[in-house]
């Protein structure tokens, strides 16, 4: 059985306790992960607070900060095969998919390593003649980065990169499901040569979770997961009353029009609920369809669906894998069950094949006479669509923002002034058009309600890890006046 470490303060080393890591293809248990208690948590923020304040860290010029993720950057590059693997045997997560995206992760360490040396303060025009007023931006303290299992070693570098770009120090926490190829990453970050304690790499459930975010030292919390959870970060941080960047996920449209190009739009539907197992923050799992296309377009998706080519995930022809967790492939089920119940219509899908493993096949759940189906409300994280049809333009636009979340969005029509007007109306961080799941380090991402708040890449992360400081410099020569001789 593999065996897995932390990472704290420049060393490798076992947790107070160990746990069995679950390949989600078989079920079998394959790998030992370490899980941290209090103690362990306490040693590596601390670790990450003297490394701060260091001057091998503190010490470096902005430059020299760039150059150590650009060394990073071609690690990740050369490692992308490695913790590809890792991450398909440790989460089910597609070979294929996993290969494209950590191939990508290096470009975002390159983009925050080129942005390191390009955080600016500014020069006020201040209304008093005898003073010089700048703004500083300095590296707000240690972070505390939460990374869920899916797509981890992205959703940890647009947590990493921008915070060491603005010189802050990282205790980063990887799921306790399938966090192998996080732990691995700790390899990388060692071979970089980042000075001891700038980032630390550990796994633990609850009792770690409540000691990192709660801890005295942690002057930021960035999430991502769910909003449940989310809540009990932010109850924690009253204790030390750190910033919070969370980014929850959500309940995203995907809306075709009857002008839409029909065959671009079912491909995209498809990668925007099938890719990941569904498993995916922006998974486009709500179809608003016009009523003069549902029927062709619900036909295009069914028959994609059904021939989609589920199977062991480290094989290059699969298309859609297992799920991470049994637990989630059981709530799943719970959820289409209730929503069958509440007259949702089966379309195609929606049993739990035989075998080993924690697969669920291409679901599709036609709401369009069930308005109250729980899910066209609660979040999958799984591979079913729910689709509802609609007549006019205000009612789509209606039914999109009938959610308490708001990341993601998705339209479908080929005319400009349509796309701009549902593009001001519709309430949600991103907005894709005629596309679906494009990403870059240059743009930022995130939403607002229940998907969180905060933005993850461009310029607008990095400018979140930092605290702007005021500094007055008096340029005349004269004595300041005693202030309390009368004149």
């Amino acid at each position: 059985m593999d065996r897995f470490q932390h990472y704290i303060d420049g060393r490798f080393e076992d947790g107070a306790g160990a746990f069995e890591s679950l390949d989600p293809a078989t079920g079998a248990a394959w790998a030992l992960m370490p899980a941290a208690d209090a103690a362990d948590v306490d040693r590596a923020v601390r670790a990450a607070h003297r490394a701060f304040h260091a001057p091998e860290w503190a010490g470096l010029t902005a430059t020299a900060r760039g150059k150590l993720l650009l060394r990073l950057a071609d690690l990740v590059q050369e490692a992308a095969p490695r913790l590809a693997q890792l991450e398909t045997r440790d989460t089910g997560k597609i070979i294929r998919e996993t290969s494209a995206q950590i191939a990508y992760v290096a470009e975002y360490y390159r983009y925050y390593a080129g942005l390191a040396d390009k955080i600016e303060g500014a020069h006020l025009p201040i209304d008093k003649p005898d003073m010089e007023v700048w703004l500083r931006r300095e590296p707000v303290g240690v972070v505390a980065a939460i990374v869920p299992w899916n797509s981890q070693l992205f959703l940890s570098a647009v947590k990493i990169g921008p915070a060491l770009a603005a010189g802050c120090t990282l205790v980063v926490k990887a799921s306790e499901d399938g966090p192998a190829p996080l732990l691995e990453f700790a390899r990388l970050v060692h071979a970089a040569g980042f000075p001891p304690g700038v980032v630390n790499i550990l796994t633990g459930g609850p009792e770690a979770g409540r000691a990192l975010t709660s801890h005295p030292h942690i002057a930021h919390i960035a999430f991502t997961g769910g909003p449940e959870t989310a809540r009990h970060i932010v109850r924690a941080s009253a204790e030390n009353l750190s910033k919070t960047s969370l980014e929850l996920g959500g309940k995203s449209p995907f809306i075709v029009f009857d002008d839409a190009d029909l065959d671009s739009a079912a491909n995209a539907q498809v990668s925007g609920i099938f890719a990941a197992t569904g498993q995916s923050c922006v998974a486009g799992s709500r179809l608003l369809v016009q009523r003069g296309v549902k029927d062709a377009f619900l036909a295009r998706i069914k028959a994609k669906a059904e021939a989609v080519a589920i199977g062991a995930p480290d094989q290059m022809e699969t298309e859609v894998g297992p799920l991470c967790t049994l637990r989630q492939r059981d709530r799943i089920a719970d959820l289409i069950a209730r929503s069958l119940d509440a007259g949702a219509r089966l379309v195609t899908g929606g049993g739990v094949p035989e075998g080993p493993g924690f697969y669920f096949p291409p679901t599709i759940l036609d709401c369009s006479d069930a308005p109250a189906a729980p899910c066209l409300n609660e979040e999958f994280f799984g591979p079913v669509l729910s689709v509802v049809t609609f007549d006019t333009e205000i009612e789509a636009l209606r039914l999109a923002n009938d959610t308490e979340y708001g990341l993601a969005s998705g339209v479908f029509t080929r005319s400009l002034t349509r796309a701009h007007r549902m593009i001001r109306g519709i309430r949600a961080g991103i907005v894709w058009v005629n596309t679906y799941r494009a990403v870059s380090p240059i743009a930022p991402f995130g939403g607002h309600g229940l998907s969180g708040h905060g933005r993850e890449g461009g310029l607008a992360a990095a400018l979140d890890y930092t605290t702007v400081k005021t500094v007055w410099l008096r340029t005349s020569d004269d004595p300041i006046p005693d202030p309390f001789v009368m004149r």
